[in-house]
């Protein structure tokens, strides 16, 4: 595997963005197109922290996974009130700057979205959003239920979620309330990406996991669910990592030994 940095000027940030990118370098010798996995860090990481604390390299190699890592800061993956458009970033300009530069499939069956915490919100907020751009999206301890969140939040931290998403009262029923974007999502008939969510027993968003979890059951969504021992830490994610890779509906003929 390949593990290349890279900066480069966005136009929806109008500053540098920077993405790790982590490539399989015997099917890129073979000119393969290759699948790949958008992995979204969390609120206090930034791009580097997949490969700093898994083994995402050695488990991607095998699957001939390409993985993009990119940096977001502490945007919650959306077009901050006061800050940059991140959402439009991620949604947009990533998935096109990455293929431009690298041997991408182009393909939906292709392309993946997975994170953890305020990652897992921005990766199924990508995969209910945007369903005809992933495959597939998986959610690791993701902070689901933002709605209740800005709602029920107090102290230093509302001025910080409030630059992000704006008036704090509007986010329940809008883009930016996963069980919102859920039950818009059951209204289409076809090309529902798969979903996967876990979360550790003793996470402090354990609850929330388990709102979600029920919304989308009647919904009727199909969504894989994974519950069990374990906290909000690398240890947990390291695991569930591998079993979100192996949960990935890659085609057959890609998932070979590089």
């Amino acid at each position: 595997m390949a593990l290349i940095h890279c900066n480069f000027h966005s136009s929806s940030l109008q500053v540098a963005a920077t993405m790790d990118v982590i490539l399989p370098e015997e099917a890129c010798r073979r000119g393969d197109r290759l699948p790949c996995l958008y992995l979204l860090h969390g609120l206090s990481d930034d791009h580097t922290i997949w490969q700093r604390r898994t083994s995402i390299e050695r488990y991607a190699e095998p699957l001939g996974l390409a993985v993009v890592m990119p940096a977001v800061n502490r945007s919650f993956y959306t077009n901050m009130a006061h800050g940059a458009r991140y959402w439009t970033f991620v949604s947009e300009e990533l998935p096109a700057v990455a293929q431009a530069m690298f041997p991408l499939s182009s393909a939906r069956t292709d392309r993946f979205v997975a994170g953890l915490s305020m990652g897992g919100y921005g990766a199924f907020r990508l995969g209910l959003a945007c369903p005809g751009q992933y495959a597939a999206a998986a959610s690791l301890s993701g902070a689901l239920d933002m709605a209740n969140a800005v709602e029920q939040v107090q102290g230093p931290w509302t001025a910080e979620l409030a630059d992000t998403f704006g008036d704090l009262s509007q986010v329940r029923g809008s883009d930016l309330d996963l069980f919102h974007l859920a039950a818009r999502l059951a209204r289409r008939q076809r090309g529902r990406p798969r979903l996967y969510q876990c979360c550790g027993t003793e996470d402090f968003l354990y609850a929330d996991n388990v709102r979600f979890r029920r919304h989308a059951a009647e919904l009727g969504l199909e969504l894989t669910y994974e519950e069990g021992p374990g906290a909000h830490d690398w240890a947990y994610w390291d695991q569930q990592i591998q079993r979100v890779l192996a949960w990935l509906p890659l085609r057959r003929s890609r998932a070979r030994a590089g």
